[in-house]
């Protein structure tokens, strides 16, 4: 063989390998990902996985709610368990939020006949929220100190106020107390124009020789008119009379204008209250007994207590 057929041949064969080189590279090339057919199986896992959840919930929610138990503190110990409830359905309901908490309020009074002239102790509780946050303005607490706020006080008397020539307006006089023993407190408060007009504030510490029953020094603002209306009182005249007690003490009597009638006893303190027809020149008439209808105060027979009108 010549060198020039041995070229040519060389040349054919190394033509021919290309060729067979460039088929095997297209027949071991990997083919397009198959998408669409990973997609739906991929949908079709997500169904599946739903499906078994929504199971897994749908039983939950068929279980007895009442049937668990709570472990003490290290696993031993007692248990808790609530009351049987109806069966659920399998929409778990959202978790209700927490109920927002109100402004503190006052304790009731022991009887209502203590609420007066149609007065509600919702009115009652916001008239002394409004003599609290006077007070808290002007400072007239003892000492200088603002009193506590309303949760720490009980409302014992809230009755219709008369207006006279030192204080025109007719309104609502609230009276609340807190605490016990020398540590009480005890406020008087004028409701005039849906405002406090008028607050007083004092501490309550009779000592050891007082007397069992012992009338408020300052109830004289809830039973009588202005001394500039001497014999001139506006009539009817709503009045009240508070004062503290002893235990010891059962019955509470007082006279105004020639009318007795039973005090309220709410927690140590006496509340009495009336209606006037005609002006008086003399003070409350209070009278105390023991559990054995025994007489055991007589203010007509206390030289503290003043027994006329100024």
């Amino acid at each position: 063989m010549s060198e020039e057929q041995r070229d040519f041949e060389g040349a054919d064969f190394e033509e021919r390998l290309r060729e067979l080189l460039a088929e095997d590279a297209y027949t071991i090339r990997p083919s397009a990902a198959p998408y669409p057919a990973i997609r739906r199986r991929g949908a079709a896992e997500r169904r599946r996985r739903v499906a078994a959840a929504g199971a897994v919930l749908v039983t939950l929610a068929a279980l007895p709610v009442g049937a668990y138990a709570v472990g003490g503190k290290g696993g031993g110990g007692g248990s808790t368990a609530s009351a049987p409830s109806p069966a659920a359905s399998g929409t778990l309901a959202p978790t209700p939020s927490a109920e927002p908490s109100g402004p503190a309020r006052p304790a009731r009074p022991a009887t209502d006949g203590q609420l007066l002239d149609g007065i509600s102790f919702e009115q009652s509780a916001h008239a002394l929220d409004q003599c609290l946050s006077y007070d808290a303005e002007h400072a007239l607490g003892p000492s200088g100190d603002n009193p506590s706020p309303a949760e720490g006080y009980r409302i014992i008397l809230a009755m219709k106020s008369t207006g006279d020539s030192n204080a025109p307006g007719d309104g609502m006089f609230v009276v609340a107390v807190k605490g016990s023993g020398a540590d009480t407190t005890r406020l008087i408060c004028n409701i005039r124009d849906g405002e406090a007009q008028g607050l007083n504030i004092s501490g309550v510490d009779n000592g050891p020789d007082a007397a069992v029953v012992v009338p408020d020094i300052n109830a004289g603002k809830l039973y009588q008119q202005s001394v500039l209306d001497r014999g001139d009182w506006t009539l009817p005249f709503r009045w009240g009379v508070i004062g503290t007690v002893e235990p010891s003490v059962a019955k509470v009597t007082v006279d105004y204008g020639g009318e007795t009638g039973p005090a309220a006893l709410d927690h140590g303190w006496f509340v009495a209250s009336g209606v006037l027809e005609q002006q008086v020149t003399t003070a409350p008439w209070v009278k105390g007994y023991d559990a054995g209808g025994k007489l055991v105060y007589d203010s007509d027979q206390d030289p503290a207590y003043a027994k006329t009108l100024p």
